[in-house]
Order: C-alpha cells, then structure tokens, then sequence
C-alpha cells in the first residue's frame, strides 16, 4: 500500500466523532493503531469529549486518550459506532 493512500485514509478518518450504539458521545478520532505485521486496524485512539459521561470520568489529561478495540467497533460511517462495553473496558468505568 502506497504512504499516498494511507495518508488519505488518515486524513478522511482523522478527527470523526465516536459515538456508541447507545447514541451516547464518546469523543473524537485521534489516531488509529495499526499491526505492523497484518497491516490490520488494532483500536481506535479516542480523545474523550469533556462533556460525556466517559470524559467526566477522566481526572487528567492522559486518562482523556484511550484505546477502545477495533473489534468493539460496529459500524463505520460519518460517525465510528462502538459497543459501549468496549467503550467502558477502555475507560475504566
């Protein structure tokens, strides 16, 4: 795969809402983390909305990056959809 078309993937993914599939919001796209080997997307690195539940819970700003399972992931479209128990393990909440 060319770095030219990863590089479009990142920028087309980068920043999308994350919400779960209970409509709550989670937060924003901040990186995805990749196999090096498999080449297969791992988890998605969530910054956490302040204003969610999730965020409220965070009391610093390195507990607002989390990394929710790629497999936690149940639709993709303008929005990542994530089952809220991926969403919890993550969070610790």
């Amino acid at each position: 795969m060319s770095h030219m078309y990863k590089y479009t993937i990142a920028r087309q993914l980068a920043a999308k809402r994350v919400i779960t599939n209970r409509g709550e919001e989670v937060g924003r796209l901040s990186d995805l983390m990749v196999s090096e080997n498999t080449g297969e997307i791992e988890a998605l690195l969530v910054e956490l909305d302040r204003e969610s539940k999730f965020g409220k819970a965070a009391t610093t700003q390195a507990d607002r990056l989390v990394s929710i399972p790629y497999a936690s992931v149940t639709a993709v479209s303008d929005v990542f959809i994530v089952d809220e128990r991926g969403v919890r393990e993550a969070t610790g909440s």
